[in-house]
């Protein structure tokens, strides 16, 4: 795991994101441990508890699963459940506002469509 904390966001919302990261680029595969709390509270000089806030919030939205005596598991199907996540969540912050945008500029959705591939290019 990599990273570093901002003060945007609570820390455990930043360590289940940081624990996604790793799902989305393969550096944690399904199947496999995932660190535990202490793991992470010493690796970020955080409060464990603060840590397993973060894995419990991944445990609640089926991402992680716990084997009991073992430790934490990317569940199976994790890497889609995080995508599907994500882009609803891009849907909601970014596309609504963008339409909402343009419809207050009186853009067309041709004009609209125009702009994304330039900005794309």
């Amino acid at each position: 795991m990599t990273g570093n904390f901002n003060d945007a966001t609570s820390i455990y919302l930043q360590i289940a994101a940081m624990l996604e990261d790793d799902i989305l680029r393969g550096v944690l595969l399904e199947q496999e441990r995932v660190p535990s709390t202490n793991e992470l509270a010493r690796a970020y000089s955080i409060n464990p508890a603060t840590a397993a806030k973060g894995i419990n919030l991944l445990v609640e939205e089926g991402i992680l699963y716990k084997k009991r005596g073992i430790g934490m598991f990317v569940a199976q199907g994790a890497h889609d459940k995080i995508i599907a996540k994500r882009k609803d969540a891009f849907y909601e912050t970014y596309v609504t506002s963008l339409v909402r945008e343009a419809r207050a500029l009186g853009l067309t959705k041709e004009e609209l469509k125009a702009m994304i591939e330039r900005a794309q290019q």
